[in-house]
């Protein structure tokens, strides 16, 4: 499930992220475009498109491991802490004075409009992956799903939706995803999770009861994930025993888009060595 912002065609998108790693892609590109395009936005697909396989190219070409260290990172042109810090002194801040949508609708306005909760929008969304997830369970199929960025919003909500809505519930609220991983998530934000699906709820109807395993996997620097940690948000989706273990790990996203560090980029995580360990060790379960 990608990430908010423009995006090009599903064809090319898939094809970028499967050079990275081998996925199948709920995409809703097309919802994103038109709202932001609607807005006034502009989007050059074709030069988004060589960026991306500039900074991939750049990517495959750092040597396992030891490629994807501090001191890389640190080297990388424009690296700059300052969004992040930003993000953890103003969201509190606005948030206390009811201003969190307000700088929310600033930063990202998909993302904005996909949690205002009267779109049209959101639940266009959520019926990309909705339809694709629940095809998956109908067949049995081993599960693992990859989100990043507002994907993974996306994703809580159709997991709660499946859990306890009562439209699907009485058909698939059994049925368990073996892993989330979660790449770059705004769920630490409390802000968030209040106005996901549950939000409002008491007890354990706040949190989805279908994950198995959940990592969480975040970058330095990557504003959009300010609050970098999850277990604790969550604890007590391992104490009721309705999740088996919620896991954080910090990156360094070594990704260079537009000749400028872009910690939140989506190929940066897909290609890092810890994303890769996580999968294959589910893999080869």
């Amino acid at each position: 499930m990608h990430g908010r912002d423009l995006k090009p065609a599903e064809d090319t998108l898939r094809s970028i992220s499967i050079e990275a790693l081998i996925v199948e892609l709920a995409y809703y590109g097309d919802l994103t475009n038109a709202l932001l395009l609607a807005a006034g936005g502009h989007y050059d697909e074709g030069l988004d498109v060589g960026d991306r396989r500039n900074a991939l190219s750049d990517l495959e070409k750092i040597p396992a491991r030891k490629g994807f260290g501090i001191r890389e990172y640190d080297r990388l042109p424009g690296k700059t802490a300052l969004r992040e810090a930003m993000a953890d002194l103003l969201v509190p801040l606005l948030g206390g004075i009811g201003l969190w949508m307000w700088l929310c609708r600033r930063l990202s306005r998909d993302f904005a409009d996909y949690l205002d909760g009267r779109s049209e929008y959101a639940d266009s969304v959520r019926e990309r992956l909705r339809e694709r997830l629940t095809n998956l369970l109908d067949r049995d199929e081993k599960i693992a799903i990859v989100s990043h960025g507002t994907g993974v919003a996306v994703v809580w909500d159709v997991l709660w939706e499946l859990s306890h809505d009562p439209q699907y519930s009485d058909q698939y609220g059994d049925r368990k995803i073996d892993l989330w991983l979660t790449l770059g998530a705004p769920l630490g934000d409390r802000h968030v999770r209040r106005r996901l699906r549950g939000g409002h709820q008491t007890g354990l109807d706040r949190y989805p009861t279908n994950i198995i395993a959940w990592h969480n996997v975040s970058a330095e620097d990557d504003y959009t994930c300010h609050d970098k940690t999850l277990a604790d948000d969550l604890g007590r989706m391992m104490r009721e025993r309705i999740v088996s273990t919620v896991t954080d790990y910090k990156i360094y996203n070594q990704a260079v888009r537009y000749g400028r560090s872009n910690p939140h980029s989506s190929v940066g995580y897909f290609i890092h060595p810890r994303v890769a360990k996580i999968l294959s060790d589910w893999m080869s379960d």
